[in-house]
């Protein structure tokens, strides 16, 4: 588990500690994804002409393409505060109750890899997404009983992998939904050289170019072999 909660393989999290402090503060910041911002300054600015959290949004797209560093630039740009965790680390109802009830108004609730929930773990996260309150059932058997707790109005930022096994009844529950694309080879030349400028590596045209080449599109890729060739200068 990494330092902000989430579970991911060894190598993915290792890079994303090291790349937290290249990451874009907001959306002026950021490099490619062009349509995606477009439309993500649209509903930022619509939120705060009404004073009100954003809609929840859910990132898809494959791994290593910036929805984690996404959800930072959002609550960077409504000024709220981000809970981080994952959906494997969401093991029963309780552990997603025990987060949600810690929650304030206008906080962000990204959850990574959010197409690994558990159903049961689904069903508590339905009426807080859609009517924002937390049903708790106390007791069992004929004695049962359920209790209604009032949330705050706040954001759940999902992000995935593999779209297609997110339920569709959670999936609905996203008032928009984003793919992110790879990276074309402009937009990787200049987060690489963003990156060196930023580490302080001494990086020329041919050898940005170069490590754009081989990074398949990915900043994550291309942020481990800049490193990498850090290493080798």
């Amino acid at each position: 588990m990494s330092e902000d909660g989430r579970m991911m393989g060894g190598q993915a999290q290792r890079d994303d500690r090291r790349n937290i402090a290249l990451r874009p503060k907001d959306l002026s910041e950021m490099i490619g994804q062009d349509r995606l911002r477009e439309n993500l300054s649209i509903i930022l600015d619509a939120a705060r002409l009404r004073n009100e959290p954003i809609d929840h949004l859910l990132f898809y797209g494959p791994p290593g393409l910036g929805k984690t560093s996404l959800a930072h630039v959002i609550a960077n740009e409504m000024q709220a505060n981000i809970r981080i965790t994952a959906g494997p680390s969401i093991e029963r109802a309780g552990d997603l109750a025990a987060i949600l009830t810690h929650l304030k108004k206008g906080d962000i609730l990204f959850i990574d890899e959010v197409h690994r929930l558990g159903k049961a773990v689904e069903e508590i996260l339905y009426p807080a997404m859609e009517d924002f309150v937390l049903d708790i059932v106390i007791g069992k058997g004929p004695a049962a009983k359920t209790v209604r707790l009032n949330l705050p109005r706040f954001t759940v930022i999902g992000a995935t992998t593999r779209l297609a096994l997110l339920a569709g009844p959670l999936r609905d529950r996203f008032g928009a939904r984003f793919r992110l694309d790879f990276y074309d080879q402009d937009a990787m030349e200049s987060i690489v050289v963003r990156a060196a400028t930023m580490l302080k590596i001494d990086i020329d045209p041919d050898g940005a170019i170069e490590i754009a080449r081989r990074s398949r599109g990915t900043p994550r890729i291309g942020l481990r072999l800049l490193r990498r060739v850090r290493d080798y200068a």
